[in-house]
């Protein structure tokens, strides 16, 4: 074990521990002020126990890098990016739902992350951030179950028996005919709607204490994006008779006193489109049926051109900070440095 602790981290490794460190620290702000708001008493110990997860993948990744004589990014600091004593800005229902879908995404980003570790130290460190997500993930889901809050997907009928697609009028539209969404068409649109719904609710708030006018206008105009795709989605699903679930407007409150940093607020507003990106791209392989391809294929160019919006923000106000990258051979070798 300790001589294979001498192996250099990939590229691989070394990227997703620097992600992870930018995500964790995100969320150690985020967790704290939303700790320091939470009055029910069965969901605050949720955002307790979320917090020191964070706390500790931050100690553990700080550890590695500093062994491997890498430099530990900057990330954010509770006492630079948030503000606990600001006023209550989300809804504890809405503090749940964010530890509920940030598990979620967490379950999907350990495993690709766990997917390119090689070292076997790296291997169980991931494999323990799993097992630790996928108890929060059951915690929170569990807790929202018990609330009535949970938004469950549209059941299908029973399968009763086995069929074949007999006509090409399973992916195409023919004489303006469409058939019923299959269970992963219906899946990922009631998906994409509630990460929508979210992040629309998550950039409501911080649109309302944001400082920077550029940082707001962006945030104001992701929303409507986000609504305009939930319409889209909402008629798809429409058009089989199924149910359009609900947004959380309500779960935010008025306030407009200053909260969270614009580059925190920021950080999160670009890492909710690029995951969209993902998700939409997700969506494209398992929808079979043409229309639903298209409008995927459409709404993922919008939304990269959004994120290349967001980044030149953050890159004009030096909130962006840069991850590894390789070394710049040309630069090197005239002597002008990495």
């Amino acid at each position: 074990m300790e001589q294979e602790k001498q192996i250099r981290l990939t590229s691989g490794e070394i990227t997703q521990l620097v992600s992870q460190y930018m995500e964790d620290s995100a969320s150690e702000c985020t967790l704290s002020y939303l700790l320091e708001k939470a009055e029910d008493t069965e969901i605050k110990p949720v955002i307790a126990h979320a917090l020191k997860l964070s706390q500790a993948h931050l100690q553990k990744i700080n550890t590695i890098l500093t062994e491997e004589k890498h430099q530990v990014p900057h990330g954010f600091k509770v006492e630079e990016d948030v503000d606990v004593t600001a006023p209550r800005l989300y809804a504890d229902s809405f503090a749940l739902t964010f530890l509920h879908q940030m598990a979620a995404i967490g379950l999907t980003r350990y495993a690709a992350s766990l997917s390119f570790a090689v070292r076997s130290d790296i291997t169980a460190y991931y494999k323990e951030c799993l097992s630790e997500t996928m108890e929060l993930y059951e915690m929170s889901k569990d807790l929202l179950l018990s609330k009535g809050l949970y938004v469950r997907a549209p059941y299908l009928p029973n399968l009763d028996e086995v069929n074949f697609v007999q006509k090409q009028g399973f992916l195409w539209d023919i004489f303006g005919e469409k058939r019923p969404l299959t269970g992963s068409e219906v899946t990922n649109l009631y998906a994409n709607i509630q990460r929508n719904a979210f992040g629309a609710a998550v950039l409501t708030g911080f649109s309302q204490v944001a400082q920077s006018k550029d940082a707001t206008a962006f945030m104001l105009r992701c929303i409507e994006v986000a609504k305009k795709h939930i319409n889209l989605f909402s008629e798809k699903l429409k058009e089989s008779n199924l149910p359009v679930p609900m947004t959380w407007d309500t779960d935010v409150t008025t306030s407009t006193t200053s909260t969270f940093s614009d580059k925190l607020m920021m950080y999160y507003t670009t890492a909710l489109i690029a995951l969209s990106t993902g998700f939409y791209g997700t969506s494209v392989a398992q929808s079979p049926r043409t229309d639903l391809g298209a409008m995927y294929n459409r709404l993922f160019t919008e939304i990269q051109k959004l994120s290349e919006d967001g980044a030149n923000i953050m890159i004009k106000n030096k909130w962006l900070e840069q991850p590894p990258m390789a070394a710049n051979r040309k630069k090197l070798a005239k002597g002008d440095g990495g």
